[in-house]
């Protein structure tokens, strides 16, 4: 997968008028413009779509609300930020790559494409898949965890990548993604096991599922207790027969033999 970090004058300047005010200034100058261009204001709602689309090409068909943000005294601090903030993200994610790489084709097992990222201020604290193989990236970097960006962005990007399922059925996926991205991928990019993080709500699902995730991740059953001790999980691996075709498939076919089997899998009040 090859991606492509951008500052885009027209992705900033929809962000700032339409996503969460970065400040109480732009909030005002939001009232304002609306409150005097109201046609003009909703009609450029409605470019978001074309503007990741056609970056390089983009043209708005009324740019008057785009020319008040362009020429705000603040806009080339607010742009001179924004590429700081694209120069930060891109050191990690480069730094990272390999791992990043390492999680699409060994633990996903997915093909990617490339895709854009069109970088705004932190301060909207976004992450938003805007569209096909584009999303708007804007959070903050946690200084003590800044692999936390990284799996936040590979999430969007797998969730994407990934079919929907029926309401029921959409906790494995949610639950299994965290296995592989909040817990696998930075366990393994980081060398410490981060099996303790996650959405309170997935624990016991996942404590169910996680034998059969070192199966899909192709671990012998003679190594499972090193696992265990390494993530806290414990389980009685005597008791669960190895499934060897669950390394041969990819996250989302493991998923579906999750929801297949669901009830063999989730083993709570059996003896």
């Amino acid at each position: 997968m090859h991606t492509n970090f951008i500052v885009n004058d027209y992705a900033l300047a929809w962000s700032l008028l339409f996503q969460a005010s970065i400040s109480e200034s732009m909030y005002k100058l939001k009232q304002r413009i609306w409150n005097t261009y109201k046609n003009e204001y909703n009609s450029s709602f409605n470019d978001k779509e074309e503007i990741l689309r056609d970056y390089k090409n983009f043209i708005p068909n009324n740019d008057t609300v785009y020319n008040i943000l362009f020429e705000l005294k603040d806009y080339e601090k607010i742009k001179k930020l924004a590429e700081k903030y694209r120069l930060d993200i891109m050191k990690i994610w480069d730094k990272n790559k390999k791992n990043i790489n390492d999680l699409f084709e060994k633990i996903l097992r997915l093909k990617i494409e490339d895709y854009t990222f069109f970088v705004v201020n932190k301060e909207f604290n976004i992450i938003d898949h805007a569209c096909e193989n584009c999303i708007i990236v804007g959070k903050e970097i946690d200084k003590k965890e800044p692999i936390n960006i990284l799996t936040d962005l590979t999430m969007s990007i797998a969730k994407h990548n990934i079919k929907k399922y029926k309401d029921e059925d959409e906790k494995f996926k949610k639950a299994i993604l965290e296995l592989a991205i909040y817990n696998e991928f930075p366990t393994r990019t980081t060398g410490k096991s981060y099996y303790h993080i996650g959405h309170p709500g997935y624990t016991g699902l996942k404590r169910w599922l996680y034998p059969y995730w070192l199966m899909y991740l192709g671990i012998a059953k003679e190594d499972f207790d090193a696992f265990m001790m390494r993530d806290k999980i414990a389980f009685e691996s005597e008791k669960y027969a190895y499934e060897k075709e669950l390394k041969k498939m990819n996250i989302e076919q493991f998923i579906d033999f999750c929801i297949r089997n669901q009830k063999y899998i989730i083993r709570e009040g059996r003896k």
